[in-house]
This record gives structure tokens, C-alpha cells and sequence, in this order.
């Protein structure tokens, strides 16, 4: 019998040389918005802790700006497979079963997700799905699941790849010594596979494929995630085998890291597009020790990188001004664009990887005009100067409406660009709209930015 649903491969003509996962529904063109535990919860997680997510994203008004999906993380089942094979529930803290979590979570018009592993066990050392993909796809369809994070720990060794991808990151899952980050990885021991490797038919890459072939024989639609931290080039392939896949390691709730995420995934931007995301991890806005400006300068370059957008705080004391990052109408609208699906890119940009340094500038085309995002990452408050003619698609001989996005504020018609004071780890977002006629007074010229 086929399922109520088909997923087809489309080129993608923006993208180098990918094709999409679709489906006809259209779940999986935009990246995801929702919620995750991992971040705030980590494996102390009961059934409580989503059903309170999943009532404060309709109170707070987070289902209303396109915020759906409530994910479980890993941690929700029993330690080892029944003698059904199956997976269970840990009914210390899922009582009366998962479907009835998903049910509780569908009745207030969201949809639910859940987490595995393509290795033996999750990260965590709970059964995973390498092996058990259709059987463990079953069940998670019968549970009534929406979303399925998908890992990559405790592979066996007959799964691992012949060669090595090199993962310039500090979280690469490597030993010490092996790779190094900053863009520079060691091949002292001659393990890393040639430029021209094809990606596609790696060990790697077929783990993902069995659990999207599962995914696809079921009876609802479950977007699918690949949490692969990186590895095998997936750039190359995840864009035929899921709708987001990640491009780096772990994500951290600090500055330095948020700050080596963006370097590293600002890299490989040219393969997102419609119905495919790369994935810098979850939001850490409201967590650790990220400042208030900090944290939005995060949201805002997850956003404007077309990142899929799954906050990782406890809702329950996530501040007021933390939720209207989280809500801002501008970012979200460039982030789930329908016409434009192209994310914002860096410009007066090296392109080299320097983790304490990434690109500065983004900027990207929407139904509304041009996005851009100007970080300030120095240590002092600083004058950030955007000229029109470095942001793609406008010209410095023209005036553009300009509105600042954090205040709702317009700023008036600036011809040649515009010059804004940032404070330390913040941003300036503007939207550039369209053409105007500037006066004297109303062109090119410092623009206090007060937090």
C-alpha cells in the first residue's frame, strides 16, 4: 500500500549540484520552528516538561508567530529494546505512553517530534535505530510523530566510513590531536579521503538513506532531521536524504561558540535553499552565559541563514524581552520566506575560517526587501558602516526606505548606505526596502543606535 504521501527529488537550480527532498505538502520547503529539551533539560526531561513547553508556546504567542513543532530529545525510552524489539517508553516519565504526550500536544494545533540515533545506541546509551529503521519508523508514526532528530553516535565499527571528512571544529567527535579547528585538520596518519571523494555513497550517507526510506513507507508525514554534526560532506547529500542536516558539532551557550557555529556554517550557505536547510544547532537564546545582545545577535543570524529555529530554553522563565527576539516579526518573515528561498550571505567577507572572527555582514532578498544583519564583535561599542554598494542586489547611487528592526522604527531614505553605532556583540538588522529620493538631510550619516 502507498503511503498518503510522495516524496520526489527536484533540482534545486540556486544549489550546487543538489537535489531536494519533497514532499506534497509542502512540510520540509521552510526550516522548522519550534521547540527542543536537549539545551534546557538535557536527559531530565518528563512528560510534564513538554506539555508545559508546548502550553507556553501558545501562551506566550510563539504558535501565533510560527513556532509548531515540540521535540522530545534523547532520553525518553527504556534502556534496552523489549524482546518485541521494540522501542518502549520509560513510563517513570512518559505514565501513560508517548502517543498520548503527541495527543495532548496535537490538541493545541502543534505538532510533536521525536529523537534517534543511526548507530546501536543514542548519544545517551538508549537503544537507537541503525538496523530497526522501519520497525522504529513504525512505531514513531504510531505514536503520532511529526519530526524525527535523527544522530550519529555509537556507530559500529562495520558502519564507520573508509576515510576521514575533515570537520573543522572544536566539537568534531575526534580524538584529541586528530583535527584541529580553525579551518586547519591533520592528516598525519593519511586518513582523510581525497577532494574528490563522492560523499553520496558513503557508509554515512547510507545510514541516513534507511531511515529516510523508513520514514517515507509511513502513513503521515515526519520531517526529517540529520543531527550528523558535519561529517561525510554531507552538504553534498543531506539535501536528497532530509530537510535539515547539521553542519557542525554542538552548540554551547556561550559567545566563543556561537561565534565558531556561525564561521563554520556561513561556509556552506550556497546549499540552502527551498526544502533544504543547513543546520547550526538549536538556539541557546535565554541560556548559559550568552547576554541579552548576545543572544539576539544569535537569533538574528540563525534566522537570516535560513537556520532552522528551535529554541532550547525553559519557556517558564524565559524573559520578556528574550520572547520578542524569539517573536520578531522581521527576522521570522525573511527566515520562512515563500518566494525568496535563499538565505542571507556574508559580503565584505575573506572567506577564510577564523573561529574567533566570522563574516560581520549579512544580507539576503524577502518579499519585503533586503535583510541585513551588521554583528559588532569587537569588544567596545563601534560604528558599523553599511554601504548599498557592497549589499548585493542594491546600488550606492540609489536612495532605499530603511527600517531598524529590533525597534519597529523606520530611519527615514538613505542613498550611498548608512552608518549605525552597535554595542558590543550586538546587531544592527535592517530592512532595505524600496527606492526613494533623499534629502540632504535625510541621506547618507551617522545613525545612533541606542540598546
Amino acid at each position: 500500500m502507498l503511503p498518503s504521501f510522495l516524496s520526489s527529488l527536484i533540482p534545486l537550480l540556486a544549489l550546487p549540484a543538489v537535489n531536494g527532498l519533497t514532499s506534497d505538502n509542502n512540510i520540509g520547503k521552510l526550516p522548522a520552528l519550534g521547540w527542543n529539551s536537549w539545551n534546557a533539560f538535557n536527559c531530565n526531561i518528563t512528560e510534564e516538561h513538554f506539555l508545559s513547553a508546548a502550553q507556553k508556546i501558545v501562551d506566550l504567542g510563539l504558535k501565533d508567530a510560527g513556532y509548531e513543532y515540540v521535540n522530545i530529545d534523547d532520553c525518553y525510552s527504556e534502556k534496552e529494546r523489549r524482546e518485541d524489539h521494540n522501542i518502549y517508553a520509560d513510563y517513570n516519565k512518559f505514565p501513560k505512553g508517548i502517543g498520548h504526550t503527541a495527543d495532548a500536544i496535537h490538541a493545541l494545533g502543534l505538532k510533536f517530534g521525536i529523537y534517534s540515533s543511526a548507530g546501536n545506541y543514542t548519544c545517551a546509551g538508549y537503544p537507537a535505530s541503525l538496523g530497526n529503521e522501519e520497525r522504529d519508523a513504525a512505531t514513531f508514526a504510531s505514536w503520532g510523530v511529526d519530526y524525527l532528530k535523527y544522530d550519529n553516535c555509537n556507530v559500529p565499527e562495520n558502519w564507520h566510513d573508509e576515510c576521514e571528512f575533515c570537520v573543522p571544529d572544536s566539537d568534531n567527535h575526534r580524538p584529541p590531536g586528530s583535527f584541529f579547528p580553525n579551518g586547519t585538520c591533520s592528516n598525519s596518519t593519511g586518513s582523510q579521503c581525497p577532494d574528490d571523494y563522492d560523499w553520496s555513497k558513503s557508509k554515512t550517507a547510507e545510514r541516513y538513506r534507511r531511515m529516510r526510506d523508513a520514514l517515507q513507507k509511513q502513513n503521515r508525514t515526519i520531517f526529517y532531521s540529520l543531527c550528523e554534526w558535519g561529517e561525510a560532506n554531507v552538504h553534498t547529500w543531506g539535501n536528497e536524504t532530509g530537510a535539515s542536516w547539521r553542519s557542525t558539532g554542538d552548540i554551547m551557550a556561550n559567545w566563543p561558540r556561537v561565534l565558531e557555529i556561525l564561521n563554520e556554517n556561513a561556509k556552506f550557505l550556497d546549499y540552502t535553499d527551498f526544502w533544504g536547510h543547513s543546520d547550526p544547532d538549536m538556539l541557546e537564546v535565554g541560556n548559559g552565559d550568552l547576554t541579552y545582545l548576545e543572544g539576539r545577535s544569535h537569533f538574528a543570524l540563525w534566522a537570516a541563514m535560513k537556520s532552522p529555529l528551535l529554541i532550547g530554553t525553559d519557556l517558564t522563565t524565559l524573559s520578556d524581552a528574550n520572547v520578542a527576539v524569539l517573536k520578531n516579526k522581521y527576522l521570522l518573515a525573511f527566515n520562512q520566506d515563500d518566494v525568496f528561498g535563499a538565505p542571507a550571505k556574508p559580503f565584505n567577507w575573506d572567506g577564510k575560517f577564523d573561529k574567533d572572527h566570522p563574516p560581520e555582514n549579512f544580507a539576503g532578498k524577502f518579499k519585503q526587501g533586503t535583510l541585513v544583519v551588521s554583528l559588532n564583535n569587537s569588544p567596545e561599542r563601534a560604528v558599523k558602516t553599511i554601504m548599498w554598494d557592497d549589499v548585493p542586489a542594491l546600488s550606492g547611487k540609489k536612495g532605499y526606505k530603511v527600517k531598524e528592526v529590533w525597534s519597529d522604527q523606520d530611519w527615514g531614505c538613505h542613498t550611498g548606505g548608512i552608518a549605525v553605532s552597535v554595542d558590543t556583540h550586538d546587531s544592527v538588522v535592517l530592512v532595505v526596502g524600496s527606492e526613494c529620493y533623499a534629502s540632504k538631510r535625510d541621506t547618507y550619516g551617522i545613525k545612533s543606535y541606542v540598546v
